[in-house]
């Protein structure tokens, strides 16, 4: 997700040498020295001593000893991104100092290919010149959307930050159905990857919502209707609702299990 976020920045017009990016492994540095031409450091300190914003893309489980770590190094008026799932602004102003502006995000994936979907909460600290700081890098790499209440990104985590798992778990299962039912396997995953495509662009260019788009394609007695069907038997509906609520229960155990005691 870094790598993704430096990328657009990048390709948005930021120069690199602005960009200082901090890692413990020199190999990914390195890489990433050659690929983004960025500045790179394996001080975390050093990393962040000038810096107007620092985005935090760790893993949630070292998150707590990373923060608080840069606590001593920041600049008073910095802005924090942090994009570690379930990791909550107060356990973040616990560890970074209580007046710190802080930025929440719960991007995904498609951010690698610019077309990502980011959730945003702003704690109160954050000013609104910091908001369309945060803004400026997320939109960087797709769309970006507000929360007022920070619990909203537990329902975000479930539908945009876990959401491309899901479509790409149906899509194995379409591609395995089409080489059973006598496709080739290039020719399944093909067909599989450009409907997933069409689908997901039709509805995003249409004034129609998935629903009617659906209807629309659905015969009476045709053959899509015998497939809406059988969801439908299968209570496809039950089958995401439980899935994207024991996502975000996830979500919520994480911050449990995490934060700030």
């Amino acid at each position: 997700m870094a790598s993704a976020i430096i990328a657009g920045l990048i390709d948005g017009g930021h120069k690199p040498t602005t960009i200082n990016v901090s890692d413990p492994s020199v190999e990914q540095l390195t890489r990433l020295q050659q690929q983004f031409g960025v500045l790179t450091s394996t001080d975390n300190l050093q990393a962040v001593a000038d810096a107007d914003v620092v985005v935090l893309a760790v893993k949630p489980q070292v998150l707590a000893q990373v923060a608080t770590d840069l606590a001593a190094a920041l600049q008073p008026e910095a802005l924090v991104i942090s994009i570690a799932a379930g990791i909550d602004c107060r356990s973040l102003s616990a560890w970074l100092g209580q007046g710190t502006a802080i930025v929440r995000c719960m991007p995904n994936t498609p951010a690698l290919v610019n077309l990502g979907a980011s959730g945003l909460y702003a704690n109160p600290q954050t000013t609104a010149a910091q908001k369309v700081q945060a803004e400026a890098i997320l939109a960087a790499v797709g769309i970006v959307v507000w929360l007022t209440d920070e619990d909203q990104l537990h329902a975000v985590t479930a539908v945009s930050g876990s959401g491309p798992a899901y479509f790409f778990l149906f899509m194995e299962a379409m591609i395995e159905v089409g080489v059973a039912q006598g496709l080739a396997p290039d020719l399944a995953r093909s067909l599989t990857l450009q409907t997933a495509l069409g689908a997901s662009t039709l509805a995003s260019n249409s004034e129609e919502g998935p629903d009617v788009l659906r209807q629309r394609v659905t015969s009476p007695n045709g053959t899509t209707e015998q497939a809406i069907l059988s969801f439908e038997r299968d209570d496809t509906r039950a089958v995401v609702k439980r899935a994207m609520a024991a996502c975000a229960q996830r979500s919520v155990t994480l911050s449990e299990e995490l934060g700030a005691k």
